[in-house]
């Protein structure tokens, strides 16, 4: 890694050299990761050469949450050891955001952070930290944009804190150009009767990998992940999720629904994590796959842990073409085929983009996922004519 150093991260700006310094150097003493490795397992992180990207500071603009966001804070409100290589190097780069939400204070209006890659060459390390103190409540929408093709690398990180009673909602908008990496990292901790939302869209990027974990610690806190994924041509989308429950009567629900067309690719990986001491806990998590292309591949691992029998838990996943008997009476009511596909693919997708903490955002998601659709059923039209 010839510009991700130890000395190159000594000389970025902030109170926390000494944090980034030992980070770098812990990423400069370990190898690469794999796909030999359990937690790469079907990634495309062998063909990442970070030696072909240089850091620089992301172009960041927020709206909204005046007095509420900082650049300079606590940087790490959740604790517990870097999971991979990548959290390493988002410590020795960051450019931390800090949105702090006093106890008992509610917004209205959600806060939007919207960060701009670009740059042929660039790797970007943002990092967002949401503090809701004790019976608050905050929305924010995270959106990753490059407004060019450059090739270019962003590393994120997300970090939530949830004191007792708090109201969290999050929503990450993947925009990224099709020759842009994104390998990031969310972790919420809930403390007691505290409820979060983590929501992921992702539409962009070349390879996209998000892994999220989401704890709780509190008595009877809950949490929800949504996502929504749709890849075509040679993209891959890459999920690893964790349900992680450390205290009594604790809740979370999980529901993942992508799509892959053309050659494009996407897996899920999630884990229930049922600890001892979580008695009287409840957890779900679902995921559905729509394979739209006979080139199109997705795979979906689900797995439990639970260490303790006074639980409920279910899990399910699907991967699969589009339900042939929805298709049929579509069309046996006149509707062409590919406007019967594009309602039925829509309407998969809807069940998710209800739950988005998005507002006036939400209509613009569905407009996008439609115009990709109407883009790959345009370029069928084409080959069939032109045969």
């Amino acid at each position: 890694m010839r510009a991700l150093t130890p000395q190159a991260a000594r000389q970025l700006p902030g109170p926390w050299s000494d944090q980034r310094v030992a980070a770098a150097e812990r990423v400069a003493a370990a190898a690469m990761p794999s796909p030999d490795e359990e937690i790469w397992r079907y990634s495309r992180i062998a063909e990442l050469d970070l030696d072909r990207f240089a850091p620089v500071a992301p172009h960041t603009v927020v709206v909204g949450g005046d007095q509420l966001v900082a650049a300079i804070d606590e940087v790490d409100v959740v604790g517990g050891e870097a999971p991979d290589l990548f959290a390493e190097l988002n410590t020795a780069f960051m450019a931390p955001l800090v949105v702090r939400v006093p106890p008992g204070q509610v917004l209205a209006e959600p806060i939007v952070v919207t960060h701009t890659v670009a740059g042929e060459g660039t790797a970007h390390f943002p990092r967002l930290v949401i503090d809701a103190g004790a019976d608050s409540e905050v929305t924010v929408v995270e959106r990753f944009v490059s407004p060019n093709g450059d090739r270019a690398l962003v590393v994120p990180m997300l970090q939530v804190r949830a004191a007792q009673a708090a109201r969290v909602r999050y929503l990450a908008v993947n925009e990224l150009g099709p020759r842009v990496w994104q390998i990031g990292h969310q972790r919420s901790v809930g403390e007691r009767d505290s409820t979060t939302l983590l929501a992921t869209v992702a539409l962009g990027g070349d390879y996209a990998r998000v892994r999220t974990e989401a704890t709780l610690v509190g008595q009877g806190a809950s949490t929800k992940q949504v996502a929504l994924y749709f890849a075509g041509g040679t993209q891959m989308h890459d999920f690893r999720t964790v349900q992680d429950h450390a205290a009594p009567r604790t809740y979370s629900d999980l529901l993942f629904k992508g799509a892959v067309l053309d050659s494009a690719k996407s897996v899920y990986t999630g884990l229930i994590k049922i600890r001892n001491e979580a008695k009287g806990s409840q957890a779900f998590q679902t995921n559905r796959n729509l394979t739209l292309s006979e080139g199109a591949w997705a795979e979906s691992v689900p797995n439990l842990e639970i260490e303790t029998n006074d639980v409920k838990c279910s899990h399910a996943s699907t991967v699969g073409p589009i339900d042939a008997e929805q298709r049929f009476y579509l069309e046996s009511r006149g509707v062409p085929p590919q406007v019967a596909e594009r309602l039925v693919v829509l309407g998969f997708f809807d069940e998710v983009l209800a739950q988005l903490p998005a507002g006036d955002l939400a209509g613009e998601l569905r407009a996008r996922v439609a115009a990709k659709l109407l883009s790959h059923l345009d370029d069928l039209d084409a080959q069939v004519v032109g045969r």
